[in-house]
Parts: C-alpha cells; structure tokens; sequence
C-alpha cells in the first residue's frame, strides 16, 4: 500500500511538472544592460501591472513573456523608461520654479544637456554607455575675449569606434552647445584610452588622416569587389595604401598676348594759323577786329597748319589663380593576393592548381583600371597568386521556397519543439516501464490469492469426474481459469508468444491429459 501512495505521489508530481512546464509562458528580452535606476523602475512598473518577469546578469536585464514584450516597452516607453542612467529635460517637469534660484537653474539646464547628449551618444552603434561632462564658464565683466567652453566624453564600447564615429560624436556635441568647438571635444573610453585629443591645435591633420583613411577603403572595396567576383567570395586579399600631399598651394598667373590688340582710346587735333606782313604800319584796318588780309593786297602772308593723332590701344591680359585643395593624390600602391583553383580528382579530393600568367595579367588590368592607374605618377599594383592556409568554405545551403520557406522555424520555437518532445518521451517511459509493471504486479498478486483459496477449499469428485459439491465444483472451475490465466500471463512473460500458441494447440487436442495434469496441480498440497 506504501508503494502505491509513493508511485501515485511520483506520478502526480511528474505530470504536475510536465503542465506546468507546458503552460509556462516562453519569455524573452525585455531590455539589456540596464542601470540599478532603470532597472529598479521597471520592476515596480511590471509589479504595479501584475506581469511575471526574471533577473538576468545581476538585474542587468529583464525577461518578460513573449507575447507581451512590445506592449511592455510601449508602455514604459510613454513614462519615458528606460531613462538610460542619466537625467535630461525631464528634471525640469516637476520643479518649483517659484522657490528655485537662478544658480540651481543653472545647474539642472546643465545636469539636462549633459542626460540628453549621453542619451543621443549612446544611441549610436557599439556605444553601450556615455557618460558627458560640460565646461561652460561665463563671460568675466570687462572682458574682452570670452573662455571658449570644452567638454569631455567617457564611453563604454563593444570592440573600438572607427575614425567617422569618433569624428561624429564630437560634431554632435559641439553643435549641441553654443560657443563649442569640435576640437575642444576630448573623448576617452572605459580602458583610458585616449581617442580623441581636446587640445589639439591643428585640426587639419586629423581631417586629412580621416580622408585618407576612406579613400582607401573605398578603393580597397572596389578592388576586392572586382576581384572576388572572377576568383570567388574570400579568396583574394587587398592592401592598398595612397599617399596624399596634405598642402594648400594658391597660384597666380597673368599672360599677356601681343597679338591680340585692340584700340582702347583715338584722339586727333589739328592746328592751322595765317600771319599777315604790314611793315609795321599801324592803321585802322589793321587793328579793327575781323579785319580781312585780302583787303590789302600789297601785305604779305604767312600760312601755316598742324595736325596731331594719338592712339591708345589695350593688349589682352589673362589672370589665372589655381588653388590646390589639400589631399591630393601623390601616388597609389596596390597588392593583390589571390588564392588557386580547387578541383575534384577521381576520387572525389580537392586538387589545389595554380591560376596562370594570362588570367593574373587580366586581374591586375582589371585592377589598374579600378583605381585610376597612373603611370607617371608612380603608381604600382602587383597581383600575386599564392595558396590560403586555409580551405574554401563549403558552399552555403540553399534556402528552402514557397511551403518550406513559409513553415521555417526560429531556434526558440526549435527548443520549444524538442523540450515537448523530450517531454513526451519521458511520460511514456514512465508509463510502460513503471505503472504497466506495477499495475501487472498487483492483479497478478490478487490472481493468485484466489487461486490459494480455491486449492484450500475440499473437493469431493466421484469416479465419473464430477463433483458432489456444486460449490466446490464452480470454485474448482473458477480456479482452473484462473490458473489458465496465470500461466498464460507468465508463458507470455517469459517466452515467445510462438510458444504459448503451441501450449494451446496441445491442450486441444489432448483434452483428456489436459484435465488430468490440472487435476493433479489442485491435489497438490498448498506449499
């Protein structure tokens, strides 16, 4: 009786765990890498709504259903959580502007500018977190010059920021902050590393560097896009490396052409005057005005005329002002390293062979022209065919269309699957190897209790072979099928159910043994 309270007990527990197990809801992400703040908010929101959830990583993260994870963040979302570690403008929502002095004001515009910059820094990728200090000093009375403000960034990353990053960070800050320059943006990450220089004083090196930095590798990509595309995806490895002249030349030139004339100006005057000879003889008609030399005949004249041309002419002019931007293009060196050709022998092995001079040529033409070959700038580009130490990948598997592709599964719902599965698994294990033998085991011990009562009880059978008790005859009978049915139920137990067949096969046709062993069995003494 023991027995059978415990395995029931067992029995009850096990399929308790296998609904339970079941009916659980699947939960996944709410959010990660939260602060002890946000965190602690989000769970008193989640406990005032009465939704289950689970601590991962120190309460770093939060799992809730499945289900009900997008209601969740649209909800926390509209009371402005997670809030991200830091406070913003929201400070300003509940404080009492009438008791609040000017100094405190101060205080909270800026602990507001600094929460929502290390938000906007953070929302960038591999940013997990930022932290952002301001330096914004006030203009002195009766200075002339003003401080110029600085700010300074801490961040925590996933792997390291590239230069555009880096670069973008400081441009977003100092347009955020009136008076803030890029350059006076220093920006520091979790290992102390220096990415970022807040005093530097040239701020042109720093761009020239970046631009070199992306035109190489926009010129590397063209290049291995190329390449990849007639020797396969990951068999062909690029460097390139240019070299810039990061100086400003401006240039003047004037040209002049002779040849090209052109009359600017033309003035012309003459001059013509006419002397009368009197031999100095004064008289009235000499002096009256208007007087006419041809009155007097007997004068002599002098008659004399001048005249004078003057021509201004303009000689054409070019003016020429060249002015050489920085980062030009000195010179561009290339190296292309291309892996073989892998076949398959007889037997089915990949066969290394190496590409020949001809299609080497050919990829280091197509490669000349990708970059703007110029010869006599100095540019090189040299295209080696070596063997990869390591093996082509096998090829990817093609993904399955129409039904198959529409009945794809997630790795959850995967799990899912094989955790019911293992489920199931194990509750017929438990029902074949522990209750059918248990079960079996009680109905053959009261079987062969009967059958004890029934080979006690006194039976009288006369020469004939038929009982003189009717009771005794019918417990005899109920006896002998119980009997039957032991033994069958131990055959079949025991030995192959071929055999059991052939018992029965004997017992028909040798009824008259048949009966007499049985007979014999119940004469026996109980033992």
């Amino acid at each position: 009786m023991g027995a059978m309270v415990a395995v029931s007990a067992a029995l009850i527990g096990f399929f308790a765990f296998l609904i339970m197990r079941v009916t659980t809801p699947q939960m996944t992400t709410l959010f990660t890498d939260l602060s002890i703040e946000d965190s602690s908010s989000i769970i008193k929101d989640l406990e005032r709504q009465g939704i289950t959830f689970e601590l991962r990583n120190e309460g770093s993260s939060i799992m809730v259903p499945k289900d009900k994870v997008t209601r969740l963040r649209m909800k926390l979302a509209e009371g402005g959580l997670p809030k991200g570690g830091g406070v913003g403008y929201e400070i300003f929502d509940k404080s009492d502007a009438l008791g609040t002095t000017s100094f405190v004001q101060n205080i909270n515009h800026l602990r507001a500018l600094e929460g929502e910059l290390a938000r906007t820094i953070r929302a960038i990728d591999r940013v997990q977190a930022a932290r952002v200090h301001l330096v914004l000093p006030e203009r002195p009375l009766f200075a002339r010059e003003a401080p110029e403000p600085s700010a300074s960034i801490v961040v925590r990353v996933r792997g390291a920021l590239e230069p555009q990053q880096i670069r973008a960070i400081r441009h977003v800050v100092a347009s955020a902050v009136n008076g803030l320059k890029p350059q006076r943006v220093s920006i520091v990450d979790e290992a102390g590393q220096l990415l970022a220089d807040g005093a530097a004083s040239d701020p042109d090196q720093s761009i020239g560097d970046e631009r070199r930095a992306t035109f190489e590798k926009r010129m590397r990509k063209q290049v291995e896009d190329i390449v990849s595309s007639v020797v396969g995806a990951g068999r062909a490895r690029v460097q390139l490396s240019a070299d810039f002249d990061f100086n400003k030349i401006t240039q003047t030139s004037d040209r002049f052409d002779p040849e090209g004339r052109v009359l600017r100006s033309s003035q012309t005057r003459e001059e013509s005057s006419v002397t009368a000879e009197n031999n100095g003889q004064v008289t009235v008609n000499n002096e009256l005005p208007g007087n006419q030399p041809g009155t007097n005949p007997q004068a002599a004249r002098d008659q004399s005329k001048k005249s004078e041309e003057t021509n201004n002419y303009e000689i054409s002019r070019t003016t020429k002002t060249e002015v050489t931007e920085v980062g030009r293009v000195n010179r561009i060196s290339v190296a292309v390293l291309v892996d073989g050709i892998y076949a398959k022998n007889e037997k089915g092995d990949l066969v290394y062979q190496e590409r020949g001079k001809e299609q080497l040529d050919r990829i280091a033409t197509l490669v000349r022209s990708a970059i703007g070959f110029d010869q006599k700038r100095g540019d090189q580009v040299e295209v080696v065919n070596l063997r990869f130490a390591e093996a082509p990948a096998a090829p990817p598997i093609a993904e399955p269309t129409g039904l198959l592709g529409m009945l794809q599964f997630t790795k959850d719902d995967v799990m899912y699957v094989i955790e019911l599965g293992v489920m199931v698994l194990l509750g017929l294990v438990v029902m074949f190897m522990v209750i059918r033998p248990l079960v079996r085991r009680i109905l053959a011990a009261d079987e062969m209790a009967a059958l004890t009562a029934a080979r006690n009880m006194p039976a009288i059978i006369d020469e004939s072979g038929h009982s003189a008790n009717p009771a005794a005859q019918a417990s005899l009978a109920h006896g002998n099928a119980t009997a039957q049915m032991i033994d069958v139920a131990q055959v079949q137990g025991q030995v192959h159910a071929q055999s059991v067949h052939r018992v029965g096969e004997l017992a028909e046709r040798n009824p008259n043994e048949t009966v007499t062993i049985i007979r014999q069995w119940l004469a026996e003494p109980a033992k």
